[in-house]
Formats: structure tokens, sequence, C-alpha cells
């Protein structure tokens, strides 16, 4: 039984068998008739996911995958129970900052990767040495190489204070934290709960809006666009979140047993990622990171780490966390500490400055960029690190 204090190496090995079963099981997939309609309207289209299942069987190359994660210090340890596993890359600068950055679903440690460099060494990447973090990044628990929860209760908030132990674990005394997706709820919990030494936040959601939605400006251009797009996707861009809010295990089932089922239900989150990839297998190429190796990387790690049910759960404890604060009438504690916003065009409500303003009184940092989408750091990793370098820049180094 490892030391609960304990640190070990992590090295990826997969079977050779695990990788011909799944080859095996998309060959036979049993597919549905084409959809009726000439867009997503119905889900996602019969073309795309079978030009992905036919890369998947013949182009994809997991074993590079491989071979670039562990190229990369990785680890785990055991906080409140639940295995941790977690990228380390210490910069070359050492004063640099320490950040630790989650990820969200369905995306994985994969969507960060392509920030890892422009981060940790901003002198290889047009920045200067004072814009450099020390980076961590951890696998959400249920998620890729962390260890699933085996009790209830493993909601954002404590998810928040695993990360404050781990950052305590790791030395660093100061650091920051960044979001998006799941992460931005994660990292607004941080930034709530306020643990010793967080100096920042900078999150690419706005994760409070549904909650706020009657309280959210509606008079601008932008703020009735925002308005719509938001009321778009609780409406009709919100199937997977309810489904995994309510019913995680049932469509767990199906996620764990067929890859092709897998990966059409990690393509269904949102239209602009959905058109982004499915042009990366189907026509025009990819957009930015999202190209078809990496996103069969980030569906491979799931399938092969059996994640798709546990990962779906965050889900189910946030309705629950939701419906309980509801239920006792009290807000949510104010945000103790600096809070950056980035606005990219492509997310699922491009929050107005004015949104972020009512989430985050007092905010820190503001811009709203030409370019990028839901996984911004995947889609656009240099664009986003140049984002995170305006945000923290005005913060003291560790």
């Amino acid at each position: 039984m490892p030391n609960d204090q304990e640190i070990r190496p992590f090295r990826l090995d997969t079977p050779e068998e695990a990788i011909a079963d799944l080859r095996r099981r998309i060959t036979a997939t049993r597919w549905p008739s084409r959809e009726l309609v000439g867009d997503r309207s119905q889900g996602v289209q019969l073309a795309t996911v079978q030009a992905l299942a036919r890369y998947w069987t013949t182009d994809h190359d997991w074993r590079g995958f491989e071979t670039r994660l562990n190229a990369l210090p990785q680890y785990t340890t055991t906080i409140d129970g639940v295995e941790i596993h977690f990228i380390h890359v210490r910069s070359p600068h050492e004063d640099a900052l320490p950040l630790i950055m989650t990820h969200g679903w369905p995306g994985s440690v994969v969507e960060l990767l392509g920030t890892v460099g422009p981060l940790t060494d901003p002198t290889a990447h047009g920045g200067q040495a004072e814009d450099a973090f020390h980076l961590v990044l951890p696998s959400l628990p249920g998620y890729g190489f962390s260890g699933e929860p085996t009790e209830l209760g493993w909601d954002s908030n404590r998810i928040a204070r695993a990360w404050a132990e781990l950052m305590s674990r790791l030395g660093y005394p100061r650091y920051v934290a960044q979001g998006g997706d799941v992460g931005a709820n994660v990292t607004d919990a941080m930034g709530r709960q306020a643990p010793e030494g967080l100096l920042g936040i900078h999150v690419n959601l706005l994760a409070g809006a549904i909650a706020l939605k009657d309280k959210l400006p509606a008079q601008s251009e932008p703020e009735r666009t925002a308005h719509d797009r938001l009321n778009t996707f609780t409406t009709d861009g919100f199937g997977y979140f309810l489904e995994q809010s309510t019913r995680p295990q049932t469509i767990g089932y199906s996620l764990l047993d067929s890859p092709v089922g897998l990966a059409a239900w990690m393509l269904d989150h949102d239209t602009d990622s959905y058109y982004k990839m499915s042009r990366a297998f189907v026509d025009g190429g990819p957009v930015g990171g999202l190209t078809p190796d990496s996103i069969l990387d980030n569906i491979t790690l799931y399938w092969l780490t059996d994640t798709g049910a546990s990962a779906a759960r965050w889900y189910w404890e946030f309705g629950r966390f939701r419906a309980a604060a509801a239920a006792s009438g009290q807000a949510p504690p104010p945000v103790k500490v600096p809070v950056g916003f980035t606005t990219f065009p492509g997310e699922l409500w491009a929050a107005p400055r004015s949104w972020a303003e009512t989430v985050y009184p007092g905010l820190a940092y503001f811009n709203e960029v030409d370019k990028g989408g839901h996984f911004a750091a995947w889609e656009e990793p240099d664009l986003f690190a140049n984002e995170l370098r305006a945000a923290f820049r005005p913060l003291p180094a560790a």
C-alpha cells in the first residue's frame, strides 16, 4: 500500500491485444442508416463517423501518442482516497509561476498538450522568460489515467480541494489555476475556496451562466447574441449534458461497449467543435490542433481506460450540487482572488465582458480574441498561451 503522500512515476504501456481488440470492434460496427437532413440537427452525421472509423483502423498511430506522452514527466499520487494522474513539466526558467490547468469533457490531458511548450518555455515560442510557467496537468478523477471515485461527493468543490493538496504536495507555496469546460467549474471553485497560495485564476467558459441566465444583461447586440446561443445550447445542444447529469450509468454501458458509439457521443458536444472535428476527417483539413490523430488520441484514451461512465458521473455530481444549492437559496461565496477571462468566438456562449463582470465582480483581466472555440487550448495553443501570459503577468512569480 503506497504512502498517501507518495508521488510515483507513471508510464503508459498499452498491451497490443487492447489495440487489436479496439480495431476488431470498430470493424464489427453495426451502422445506422444515413440521417435524413443535411446538417447535424439529427446528430452526428454518418459520413463523419465512417470516415473517422476508417482512419482509426488504418492510419491512427496510438503508439506514436504513447511515445509523445511518455516523453513528458508523468506521475500519480493518492489524494482523498483517489489515485490522481498528472503531468508535471517544470520550466527551464527557475522563477516561473506554477500553474495547474484542468481539462474538461469530452477532453482529457490530450487537449492541453499543445500548450506545454509555449507555457513552460516561452522564449522558444515568442514570449519572454518572465512569462514562463511550471505546468501541472492533472487528469480529473474518473478520467483518463486517474482512478475512479468509489463514493459519492466528488464534485468540483472536492476536486478543487484535491488540486490545492496536489500543488502543496509538489512544493508550490504560490500558484495560479486555469480551466475550461469542467475545468472552468473546478477552477471557479478554487477561486471561491481561495486556498492558501492561490494567486489568481483564469477561465475560458463562464460556468455560472446557466444558473444566472435570467440575471445576465441582454441590452447590447453581443449580450443578445450570447443569450441566443445560451438558449440554443440549453434547448438543442443539451442532450449529452442532460443524460450524463441524470443517467450516467445508462449511457456508460454503450460508451464502454462500442468504440464507434463512444466516438459519436464525444463528437456531439457543440456545433462549432463538431464541424471543425468533422472537417478533419471528411473534407477541408484540420482546424488548428484539431487533427485526426489528436482527436483520436483523445477518444482512444477514453476507450482504453474504460472511463466513459466514470467521466460522465461528474455531471451527475454537478446536477446534485446545483439542486442542493438552489434548495438552500444561498448564493455561492464570492471569488476571493483575481480572475482573468478570455472569450473565444466559437465557445458555447461567447460571453461579453458584462456577463463576465456579472459572475466575477472586479474582473482583473478580460479579452475577446478572434478565433478559437470551446476547446481553445487544443485548437489554438499559441493564442491560448498568450492569453494566460497576459492574464497572469501582473501577478508575482513564485
